[in-house]
């Protein structure tokens, strides 16, 4: 949750994620904090780059977590988390992190430890997960099995 408040704060958007808004507030910071502002070098031009990589960093994420988004995956998400097995888990903080046997990872925030270890402990980890953490949480598509980048998995590297 700490990464979607922190990017929501710096795109300064509140409540529900619309992409309209965060598309226009994506533009705004990119003009702001372009590199080639910065021609002569030095220390600002550096603080520049950085805080442009965050900012496309952030508005990636956040678009992987809008509304219009999650709609136009919410068949292929329906289909993934009700006929696929679960390959791999991971928990740090508040971040459940589960990957499907078709290399799918999503990310679901705001699972504590203590539901991360009923999950662990269930007799079936994945009738667990979709009575208690598919639907329930805040989740996003954090990378696709199937491709990188546009290449099949197997020549991705």
């Amino acid at each position: 949750m700490k990464r979607v408040k922190e990017f929501k704060k710096m795109f300064e958007v509140e409540g529900a994620l619309e992409l309209k808004q965060l598309k226009k507030q994506y533009r705004t910071l990119v003009k702001e904090w372009h590199p080639d502002k910065f021609p002569e070098g030095g220390e600002k031009a550096l603080e520049a780059e950085a805080k442009s990589r965050k900012i496309i960093e952030g508005y990636h994420f956040l678009v992987s977590m809008a509304p219009e988004t999650k709609e136009a995956q919410k068949e292929e998400y329906t289909a993934l988390t009700t006929n696929s097995g679960i390959q791999e888990t991971s928990h740090k903080g508040l971040l459940l992190e589960i990957t499907f046997l078709n290399g799918d990872t999503y990310e679901y925030f705001g699972v504590n430890g203590q539901l991360y270890n009923k999950f662990l402990n269930a007799d079936n980890q994945y009738r667990f997960a979709k009575r208690k953490v598919f639907n329930a949480f805040t989740y996003r598509k954090a990378k696709s099995g199937s491709t990188d980048e546009g290449q099949p998995a197997a020549e991705a590297g």
